[in-house]
């Protein structure tokens, strides 16, 4: 996965923080944009989580600050919910005059309400995936209620929001009784996902039931089993792109995924080291997959690691090759398992007579077959499975041509 920084301006020339998500491959078939929740950033892990999910179904999406949030110019108090449906709009014809139009928009808590307000104005925009999001835009204002007899005194007032510190004026607290947004979503035509979790506590489900409700069809929804409203553990975000990612695909145009066009090799694997801890994109012509390690030894664990890829490698080839072998035998193979397990042992631990005695890569690999076969049968395709064109290279000595390419 990749980054870019984006330099946008809102419609009132403010600068906002920006990043444009990548896939492996660094071209996009899509764009998207992600609103992050009320009062957070898009440095916020789930929205990065989520971003990066995306990547790996051929999205480019566009992470943002809001007005007055993270790194974006502005105050707070400008940050009202009609200046977040302006900023995405904003982003919107960016991404439209630079790259591409988004065609699909994600929402987090508020965010999610403003994507759907967007939404009605972007033409562009085929799909939307709301997260957590309250049914009204009004919801939100029960979080600084204690202070609203200071903000109807026409004061500019600080609150106190998620434990910090925030200034706000009568502006911005009228500001959401503005938009009517059960209206806006049932004349909403386009396709919407909803996932919200049972137990979220800040957005209730009941905003699920009512925005699938407005909504016509096509609509979906997705619960987040025993997940919180900020997605704090990194599965439920993962999650959460996951099924964003695979639900949009009935909604867009399939596209070949195009390699890097320097190279042309079988695969790319890509790890922005400062961002991305071990968790690598894996690229193939037509596929995409996520390799990680795992937390025992400092990963996120959101994928296989290296050696259970080498592994997954090896069974694949295994179990092909003896179905192969099997149907030009005529054998009554109906279905084959292959058990596999790579580890480090000493040469006396497996008894070998070598000259130099040392730790050795051992490959462990067990066989199952379900079929009506005879003992030598099943001895012959034990045979052959050691005959497998990866199995070959894995038992032979490799040469490697490695080569630093220039940027």
């Amino acid at each position: 996965m990749k980054n870019t920084k984006l330099n946008i301006e809102n419609n009132k020339g403010q600068k906002l923080q920006a990043y444009l998500e990548l896939p492996a491959n660094q071209k996009p078939n899509h764009y998207a944009i992600f609103a992050h929740c009320f009062t957070c950033t898009s440095s916020l892990s789930a929205v990065k989580n989520i971003s990066r999910a995306l990547t790996n179904y051929g999205f480019g999406v566009v992470r943002f600050d809001f007005t007055g949030l993270g790194k974006s110019e502005g105050e707070f108090a400008e940050s009202h919910f009609s200046a977040n449906v302006a900023d995405l709009v904003a982003v919107s014809h960016f991404m439209e005059s630079n790259y591409k139009a988004p065609a699909l928009l994600i929402g987090h808590s508020l965010g999610g309400a403003a994507v759907l307000s967007a939404a009605s104005q972007l033409d562009t925009v085929k799909a939307i995936a709301t997260i957590g999001a309250p049914a009204t835009v009004n919801h939100v204002k029960h979080l600084f209620s204690h202070d609203i007899d200071k903000i109807r005194e026409g004061k500019d007032t600080e609150v106190n929001i998620g434990g910090r510190p925030f200034k706000i004026n009568p502006e911005f607290v009228a500001d959401f009784d503005k938009t009517d947004l059960p209206s806006i979503v049932k004349k909403l035509r386009k396709p919407l996902l909803i996932l919200h979790a049972p137990t979220d506590t800040i957005v209730g489900i009941k905003n699920a039931e009512q925005i699938y409700h407005n909504a016509h069809h096509p609509k979906s929804f997705v619960t987040l089993d025993n997940a919180d409203h900020l997605l704090t553990n990194p599965s439920d975000s993962h999650y959460a792109g996951n099924v964003i990612g695979a639900w949009v695909q009935r909604y867009f145009e399939p596209q070949e995924n195009t390699m890097l066009e320097t190279q042309g090799e079988q695969l790319v694997g890509h790890l922005n080291v400062v961002e991305d801890n071990f968790t690598t994109s894996i690229q193939t012509k037509r596929h995409s997959m996520i390799a990680d390690e795992p937390v025992s030894i400092g990963g996120d664990d959101f994928g296989p690691s290296p050696y259970e890829y080498l592994n997954a490698g090896l069974a694949a080839c295994t179990v092909m090759t003896l179905k192969m072998y099997a149907q030009r035998k005529n054998w009554d193979l109906q279905e084959v398992f292959v058990y596999i397990s790579h580890s480090k042992k000493h040469s006396d631990e497996l008894e070998l007579d070598i000259e130099t005695p040392g730790y050795l890569d051992h490959i462990s690999k067990k066989l199952k077959f379900v079929g009506n076969l005879d003992t030598s049968q099943k001895q012959r395709l034990k045979e052959i499975a050691s005959r497998c064109p990866v199995h070959k290279t894995i038992a032979s000595e490799v040469v490697f041509n490695t080569i630093v390419l220039e940027d």
